[in-house]
């Protein structure tokens, strides 16, 4: 993400969550619930710094998002990485990048566990989020892999839905 770009708040909480898992993983926490916390709240002094965010309410909506994604993705972490690994048979989970599996983490979480958001949204986002902190050839990874589990949902693509 440039600095000075500015980008709806919902993007940036799945840039934070993304980081904040990829950083837990480089660390090889496993976070209880009671650690997330203490350790969310020293992630946040250091992305509010790093993203520029100001004190305002995108950033806080963005903040807010972004430990909404991750506790659920923590609630559900083994459902979504199964989900992941069943469709990457090409690739060993250990060889994932850790940022290309914590950007499919958050999306899968989004098209399994958030009903306003459409999954091809999920997927874009995934896709950009990405190909800033990755690569192309990653984007394309995992469009593919995100493309497979979307089509694996009952609920539809394009439009949020009431519930799941």
């Amino acid at each position: 993400m440039g600095k000075n770009t500015k980008i709806h708040s919902k993007r940036l909480g799945r840039e934070l969550a993304m980081q904040f898992l990829f950083q837990n993983d480089l660390a090889g926490e496993n976070l209880e619930p009671t650690e997330t916390e203490v350790v969310w709240q020293r992630f946040v002094e250091q992305a509010a710094d790093a993203h520029q965010c100001d004190e305002n309410r995108h950033s806080r909506k963005g903040f807010e998002y972004a430990l909404t994604l991750i506790k659920g993705i923590r609630d559900h972490l083994q459902e979504i990485d199964q989900k992941i690994i069943e469709r990457s048979d090409q690739w060993d989970w250990p060889r994932l990048a850790l940022v290309d599996r914590n950007v499919m983490r958050v999306a899968v979480y989004e098209m399994l566990f958030v009903p306003d958001v459409p999954p091809v949204v999920s997927i874009n986002e995934a896709v950009e989020v990405v190909r800033d902190y990755s690569d192309e050839k990653a984007g394309n990874f995992i469009n593919g892999i995100l493309n497979s589990i979307k089509d694996s949902l009952s609920r539809p693509p394009r439009e949020p839905v009431d519930n799941l």
